[in-house]
């Protein structure tokens, strides 16, 4: 799944592609359930003609701001993806969705799994209020990171992924950023000291960087792994340290990383270097 850096790649790629000022033409859903609100009917009478006059991002959604006041929230999901193609090409087998612009482009929802989403909303408070702190944020500070393990008791892994305590975090750059900190993922998040937390806190915002530099992670070639928009396959897995990298040595201490189950999610450490503190 698409995690911060990803989507903010697919971000800037819609930015640098000039999708800001471009008005709506027309509508075509191809798979009905792509569109999670309102009815088809409202969406296309909504969104046609309007301006699109912003792109930004919040956790992993796209956010496509218009001039009627609405917002278009794109989810990826597992294997969603953009794509910006002349008017009249022949529509990929995986498309989903498209809004066909002015000045003879379209912008193409391509997904081979169907599981991501399409939402248009008047109220984006009321949409995404429920997320947690953007991690990468001027604002969010180590003392915001040290509240929000301490406002809980629960084991680090499920409490990172948690999009309500902290925004835009997905398997990969958890696992990444956990052994960047050496700590381990079962470890409860209220017994992390003040230098523990300052750790996972530059942890964080350096393997989110280091993602964001490379374009984001794509972790194969096939048409449901991760392409930016401009169709470019991300570099960050080139670096990736311990995910998906069970069975090699660590590169911090040369011990077999292993691959365990934390909250039912696949997770990947150095036993050494990540041993649990009680």
């Amino acid at each position: 799944m698409p995690e911060l850096p990803e989507v903010e790649t697919v971000v800037n790629d819609l930015v640098a592609a000039k999708l800001v000022g471009h008005r709506i033409a027309s509508v075509r859903i191809s798979w009905p359930r792509t569109l999670a609100e309102p009815s088809l009917r409202q969406f296309s009478a909504r969104v046609k003609g309007a301006q699109i006059v912003g792109v930004q991002r919040r956790a992993k959604y796209i956010v496509i701001s218009l001039s009627t006041g609405d917002w278009l929230l794109i989810h990826l999901r597992m294997t969603g993806r953009l794509q910006l193609s002349p008017h009249g090409q022949t529509p990929d087998i995986h498309e989903r969705a498209a809004l066909s612009l002015d000045q003879g482009r379209e912008l193409c929802f391509i997904d081979t799994r169907k599981f991501g989403r399409w939402r248009l909303v008047d109220d984006l408070d009321s949409a995404l209020g429920h997320l947690g702190p953007e991690p990468l944020d001027a604002s969010f500070k180590s003392r915001d990171l040290f509240a929000i393990m301490h406002g809980h008791h629960r084991m680090l892994k499920p409490l990172l992924l948690d999009q309500k305590c902290l925004a835009g975090l997905g398997n990969i750059y958890v696992d990444e950023a956990l052994w960047d900190a050496q700590l381990n993922p079962c470890q409860l998040s209220h017994s992390l000291s003040h230098p523990e937390v300052a750790s996972l806190y530059r942890s964080i915002r350096k393997v989110l960087r280091r993602g964001i530099r490379s374009m984001g992670t794509s972790l194969g070639t096939g048409k449901g792994n991760f392409y930016s928009v401009a169709g470019r396959r991300g570099r960050n897995q080139d670096g990736l340290r311990v995910f998906r990298r069970d069975g090699e040595p660590c590169p911090r201490c040369d011990a077999v990383i292993e691959r365990l189950i934390v909250g039912q999610r696949s997770t990947h450490i150095c036993p050494i270097c990540q041993q649990h503190n009680a």
